[in-house]
């Protein structure tokens, strides 16, 4: 225990974390003071220097696969919320700080995603049976940052404020041509499409999820609205009066933002303008943790605003507009791992118990990253011209009334 003991030495000053080891041996760190109080077993001892080496990788999967438990009434959540409390202790390790240095060095190679890899990227966090998502999201299917009135507004209520918000920017007329780049499970194309009697093509390399989405457009009557395409963004051609990509930009990679814009710039028409909803740091460039580099999001990264508007620049696209959303997100993924955690013998059922523990840390780790850490969400307007968007705010607010009061008309009872 002696490196890892020097590490958590450091690292503990919030809070208080007891480490029971392999040969039942106790040790504690920190006061107890301003944190939780966490009691987790190691069960063998190499896990003590590999969590030396990688803490956030090396917890993730000793969690994983057993060989990491909590005791006490503990779980993997208060021991991520031991880590965000404490962040800054376990940077300013030499070691870690050597770690971040490599990965930083590393990270346009991690975030590589030509079209091929791009596809299997994708694949290996969206190509889980729709049932599965079924279990932990809400009815919309919605898996993204959603638009909370309130903190503790359901779920499902506050996704359609986020569809009818994005709607209210794009300033859609009936008719009008609008490509979804990255449509998810169909949410906002069947929305668009219904609400604002619009033509959707909605681009996505998942088949599972455009199978789902096509399903859930029939179900809505909406389906000869909308032309789902298992299609790359950057091999998607043609013309649209709006563009429109809602947690896309984070699979993209820093390597690939001036060909995404590129390709926003070029499908619109004269006039025409984009909305792009994405996560944002509000810290300098980075890289993606290990862990959700490696099991969750291979090929993602969160930029810094710094490196979105670089690339707009660099692809003459007027920004007319930007929103950040700072707790939005951190409100939905509390949510969805509160749905997820009621649900979780269901998961554990069809899933397995390694991709249960999996799901469990990831949903832990970004709540908490959307609470103490520097992640949030922006939404930006983008134009080829200065004057493409309406000069003045005041076009998105009356346009989000009157789809509040059309939204309410239509889901009255016949």
């Amino acid at each position: 225990m002696r490196l890892l003991s020097h590490l958590l030495k450091r690292f503990v000053r919030n809070g208080q974390l007891t480490v029971v080891n392999a040969a039942g041996q106790r040790f504690v760190f920190g006061s107890g003071e301003n944190g939780p109080r966490v009691t987790a077993r190691l069960h063998d001892q190499k896990l003590e220097r590999d969590l030396f080496l990688n803490p956030e990788l090396a917890a993730a999967e000793a969690y994983m696969d057993g060989r990491l438990t909590f005791e006490e009434g503990g779980t993997v959540f208060d021991l991520l919320l031991l880590f965000s409390v404490n962040r800054s202790g376990l940077g300013s390790h030499p070691v870690q700080q050597a770690l971040r240095k490599g990965w930083r060095a590393l990270r346009r190679f991690h975030q590589a995603n030509p079209v091929a890899r791009a596809k299997t990227n994708a694949a290996s966090h969206y190509d889980h049976p729709a049932e599965f998502y079924r279990l932990w999201l809400d009815e919309t299917m919605a898996y993204s940052c959603a638009y909370f009135e309130e903190p503790d507004q359901p779920l499902a209520d506050a996704q359609r404020n986020k569809f009818r918000h994005v709607a209210a920017k794009l300033g859609l007329s009936p008719g009008m041509r609008v490509a979804e780049i990255g449509s998810g499970w169909g949410g906002l194309s069947i929305y668009l499409a219904k609400q604002c009697g619009v033509h959707v093509t909605a681009i996505n390399v998942s088949p599972e999820q455009l199978a789902e989405s096509r399903r859930l457009a029939e179900i809505a009557g909406v389906a000869d609205q909308i032309d789902f395409r298992e299609v790359d963004y950057r091999d998607l051609t043609g013309t649209y009066d709006r563009v429109v990509s809602i947690g896309m930009m984070e699979h993209v990679g820093v390597a690939h933002f001036d060909a995404y814009f590129t390709r926003i710039r070029e499908l619109l028409a004269p006039g025409g303008f984009a909305l792009v909803h994405a996560i944002g740091r509000m810290s300098p460039p980075g890289t993606t943790a290990p862990f959700i580099r490696k099991y969750i999001f291979p090929g993602g990264y969160v930029p810094a605003l710094s490196e979105v508007f670089a690339s707009t620049e660099r692809t003459h696209l007027w920004v007319a507009d930007m929103e950040v959303l700072r707790l939005h997100y951190y409100w939905t993924i509390r949510a969805w791992r509160r749905r997820f955690e009621a649900r979780r013998s269901e998961v554990e059922a069809m899933m397995g118990a390694r991709f249960t523990r999996m799901w469990d840390f990831y949903l832990s780790a970004v709540e908490l990253g959307f609470l103490h850490g520097s992640n949030m969400v922006f939404q930006l307007l983008l134009s080829e011209r200065r004057d493409d968007v309406p000069v003045r705010r005041d076009f998105m607010f009356t346009n989000e009334q009157a789809l509040l009061a059309r939204d309410s008309l239509k889901d009255e009872p016949a």
